[in-house]
This record gives structure tokens, sequence and C-alpha cells, in this order.
């Protein structure tokens, strides 16, 4: 079961992504009534967050990694 953990972290980043780039997306194309700023805004929002996002998931699970190996 331990070999599972970062399997699953590791899917769960690509929710992340989806979330949050679709979810920018949607957000800006529900503010964009005659202007499509806000859509690409939104689009540019939500591909920063799930670039930040990812980071810190993927740094937790190779500190994780880390710590396995130094017998923590």
């Amino acid at each position: 079961m331990n070999k599972w953990i970062p399997a699953l972290q590791l899917t769960g980043i690509g929710f992340y992504i989806v979330i949050c780039v679709v979810g920018g997306a949607l957000a800006g194309w529900w503010l964009s009534d005659k202007n499509t700023i806000f859509l690409i805004i939104g689009l540019v929002i939500g591909l920063i967050l799930a670039v930040y996002g990812v980071y810190h998931m993927i740094k937790t699970v190779i500190k994780s990694q880390k710590d396995k190996e130094n017998g923590w």
C-alpha cells in the first residue's frame, strides 16, 4: 500500500491542474459578456494557480520520499 501513496498524490496533481484551468476559464467566460479579455485573464489566473499548486504538491511528494529514504 505504501507504494500507491505517491502515485495517488501525483494523480491528484492532474485533477488539481484541470480544476484550476477549467475553473479559471469558466469564471472568465461567465464575466465576459461583450469582451473576451476576462476569459483570457481567467485562463491565465487558472494557469498561474495550477503551476503554483503543482510546485508545492511535488515539493511535498519529493520531501516525503526523501524522509522515507533517510528512515524518518
